[in-house]
């Protein structure tokens, strides 16, 4: 099972300043890059957490005693480390990125390059398939998820052209629906095309809001001291990981206390995301647009 090469690796690990017996999470296992490289600094006495809803992670768990891998997503972070009886941990490592390998399986239908069933579900138990989506939803309904999760210009026209196409035939497959989409591309097709499906699968796998109930969790379950390691690719989830890094609150909303002081609950450590070199560019083109945020919690008032 080829998956991508992990993103932003040396510095990510780096960040997470791994203590040897502590323990830690990678919320999004995947191929398990990221995890291997925690376990190679990790003592006899440390622990790792590897967690992914999606079952073509299931083959690349590892065979390692101090691993403990848990099938599900990371929105249910505390509930699955209270079951296994850990209340805190020294840092958390998440890479939002949908793998290569899932962008490459055609049956997935997650790529406008094959066609296939228009499905983009993360977990195949899921009820919603993008399909789902583009024949259920309203033109205001989709005209919000591909404005606000893929910043498509003329998002307007496009859930109203769905709508009309929709009333003579079902929108079944990736064909179906780029046959809809290409008369109304504005742009550069790729980047176009690439918003679309990117909106699509955000929508249908409720990313924004896992991850806002992933990091609302980190902040209760990391120890004082511990470190959040969050690897962003595209503006909408940047936004949401650099607003809570910096208030506590995915909307960025400034909090204070009775007497004035405003609650910082991180202590910032990259005042500017981390971007990938121009050699891991050239190696790996998929990490273009990855931006590495860290936060210690310990923040204080201010």
């Amino acid at each position: 099972m080829t998956y991508h090469l992990p993103v932003l690796a040396k510095e990510s690990i780096e960040m997470l300043e791994i203590k040897p017996d502590g323990t830690y999470v990678d919320a999004t296992f995947g191929g398990g890059g990221h995890s291997k490289l925690i376990l190679e600094r990790l003592g006899d006495k440390g622990r790792l957490f590897g967690f992914d809803q999606d079952e073509d992670a299931l083959p690349n768990v590892l065979d390692d005693k101090r691993f403990e891998f848990i099938h599900n997503n990371f929105r249910y972070l505390k509930r699955f480390l209270k079951l296994h009886g850990v209340k805190e941990v020294e840092g958390i490592l998440a890479d939002l990125g949908v793998s290569s390998h899932q962008l490459d399986e055609a049956s997935r239908g997650f790529s406008y390059r094959f066609d296939a069933e228009l499905d983009m579900r993360m977990n195949q138990q899921g009820e919603r398939s993008a399909a789902d989506v583009v024949n259920t939803y309203t033109a205001e309904d989709l005209q919000r998820v591909f404005s606000d999760y893929g910043e498509v210009r003329n998002a307007r026209t496009l859930a109203q052209r769905i709508v009309e196409e929709r009333k003579t035939r079902e929108i079944r497959t990736i064909a179906d629906f780029l046959a809809i989409i290409e008369p109304l591309i504005r742009g550069q097709r790729l980047r176009y095309l690439s918003q679309v499906f990117q909106a699509l699968r955000i929508e249908v796998n409720d990313e924004m809001g896992a991850l806002q109930e992933f990091l609302e969790q980190s902040l209760e379950v990391l120890k004082f001291g511990g470190r959040l390691v969050i690897i962003t690719y595209h503006s909408i989830e940047d936004r949401i990981v650099k607003n809570f890094l910096k208030t506590g609150n995915v909307e960025g909303e400034v909090k204070k206390d009775f007497y004035g002081n405003i609650d910082r609950p991180f202590i910032v450590i990259t005042k500017n995301a981390i971007e990938p070199s121009a050699a891991e560019i050239n190696e790996n083109p998929r990490a273009r647009s990855a931006r590495l945020r860290v936060g210690e919690k310990g923040g204080i008032g201010e």
